[in-house]
């Protein structure tokens, strides 16, 4: 679908501002790959194929037993008698040697009766967010050429929980400031068309929930129902709702009696047609420069969280819980680098991005 000639001018406003043009490319491209971070990081392959039939483990459950091995529990394939099994499609030798089967498998010398040659397609990154890496010493590790970013106090690779915490913070990132901007942006325009007793009474509603500790009623919560990604989602909204409230309502109380506004009204437009299509894109430039501050905040509350141990569930790939393993384990500073780095580069592309927006909905420099 075409833009309006509007909408076109905001995009080209946009793309001057080549500092948010470059952060929105840089960020898409980051992003856009962490959305296939089980393509990227896993320690299950992407494709394998054994007896002339393909599998996909990083899609479907498959026991050993699927590739000829004794257990009906999911196979392990980074474990010599599975691979043995793959590569020699289920020869009963790799019982008893795997890892020699394997080395002639390689070297092409393997020779027996019923061999059909498997194989196996894995990702660049052979671990996930919660694999425990198979290296001596006392962890956390050093980066090396097997764990680029090294590995945590738990022996699980950190560039790979990276990979996965950043997918997950901005996808909460975004799910929380979407919805919760949506209810805002609903309430301020209701309060500041309407005007009189609807907005006293609201602003003093909002008045005392904004006064609620929103991180204790959250730690309570979590405590009485068990941490979970959609409780910590709902309650994100429930008390972010409010941040853009202020700026929306102030914007419609000033609009609603100009005279585009009363020209409206005189010709029988309905209400809602004049908040949400005359009157509300006059306010989001308004809008759109508090929501870098609503983005940062979010991603920023989540860390806080994860760091005090109240956050996301333990198992999660948490960009707060590497944070708090930095502060614990001094004497591994690729940790502390690694989080800083992350936290630094994600929300300085966010803020740009939110920069370049603001100014293209702005009416003095797009039209200028």
């Amino acid at each position: 679908m075409a833009l309006s000639p509007l909408n076109q001018r905001r995009w080209r406003s946009f793309r001057r501002n080549s500092r948010a043009f470059w952060s929105l490319i840089i960020f898409s491209v980051i992003f856009g790959l962490s959305l296939f971070a089980e393509f990227i990081a896993n320690d299950k392959p992407i494709l394998v194929k054994y007896r002339g039939e393909f599998y996909t483990p990083i899609f479907n459950f498959y026991a050993e037993t699927d590739f000829g091995g004794d257990f009906q529990t999911e196979a392990i394939y980074r474990d010599p008698e599975v691979r043995c099994l793959i590569d020699s499609g289920g020869l009963e030798q790799c019982f008893d040697d795997p890892d020699g089967i394997i080395e002639q498998i390689d070297a092409g010398r393997f020779q027996a009766d019923g061999f059909e040659r498997g194989w196996a397609i894995w990702p660049l990154i052979p671990y996930s967010f919660n694999t425990s890496v198979d290296r001596p010493g006392a962890a956390p590790l050093p980066p090396n050429s097997q764990n680029l970013l090294g590995t945590d106090d738990t022996k699980r690779d950190v560039l790979a929980r990276v990979i996965y915490g950043f997918r997950l913070s901005i996808l909460f990132t975004l799910i929380v400031t979407g919805a919760a901007s949506l209810i805002g942006i609903f309430a301020g325009a209701i309060q500041g068309f309407f005007g009189g007793w609807l907005d006293l009474i609201f602003q003093r509603v909002i008045e005392i929930w904004s006064a609620t500790p929103s991180l204790y009623v959250i730690i309570i919560m979590f405590a009485i129902l068990g941490r979970s990604f959609w409780l910590l989602v709902a309650l994100m909204i429930l008390f972010g709702w409010t941040g853009l409230v202020g700026v929306v309502r102030a914007e419609f109380l000033r609009a609603r009696n100009l005279e585009y506004v009363r020209a409206a009204r005189a010709l029988g437009v309905g209400n809602m047609t004049i908040m949400f299509r005359h009157m509300l894109p006059n306010a989001m430039v308004a809008t759109l420069t508090f929501m870098p501050f609503i983005v940062t905040g979010t991603i920023g509350g989540l860390a806080s969280l994860d760091f005090l141990g109240f956050g996301l569930p333990s198992s999660s790939p948490s960009l707060g819980e590497m944070t708090l393993q930095a502060k614990q384990n001094l004497q591994a500073p690729w940790l502390a680098f690694t989080a800083f780095f992350t936290f630094a580069i994600m929300l300085s592309l966010l803020v740009f991005i939110f920069e370049g927006v603001r100014d293209a909905f702005d009416p003095r420099k797009t039209f200028s």
